[in-house]
């Protein structure tokens, strides 16, 4: 079954205190240790981290009209700063590997199951497990 870690946290960008380089050297570290471990267990389907909520471009359709608009959607103090998207056994094995996300020291990580996924040409309905 497929769920996504979805992180959440506050950009360097937003006005705080920025994280040294050293830092931000070894969050990279600890990000690319984690996705490894998830690749070596067989579980890793894909990981995107996103530019900052500034370069968001909002696309929407109102009264037939398409809408192009720079900025996220809603301001927030926290940003949606990347998913990881894994596929494992149950609920239980998906928060396993959320607790061993290296971005909860200073974020937060939602855990997702999917309920449908395109998978080889299709969709596919998850059965969800525990």
């Amino acid at each position: 079954m497929r769920y996504s870690l979805i992180f959440h946290a506050r950009e360097p960008q937003g006005g705080g205190p920025q994280p040294s380089p050293e830092v931000m050297e070894e969050m990279q570290k600890l990000m690319t240790d984690y996705a490894d471990a998830l690749d070596s267990a067989g579980v890793f389907i894909a990981a995107e981290m996103f530019e900052p909520q500034q370069a968001t471009t909002t696309v929407t359709r109102r009264g037939g009209s398409v809408v192009i608009e720079d900025g996220p959607f809603a301001a927030t103090k926290e940003a949606l700063v990347g998913v990881f998207v894994i596929d494992v056994e149950s609920r239980t094995a998906a928060l396993a590997w959320a607790e061993k996300f290296p971005g909860t020291n200073y974020g937060v990580v939602e855990v997702r199951a999917a309920a449908v996924s395109y998978i080889d040409g299709g969709w596919v309905h998850a059965q969800a497990s525990q």
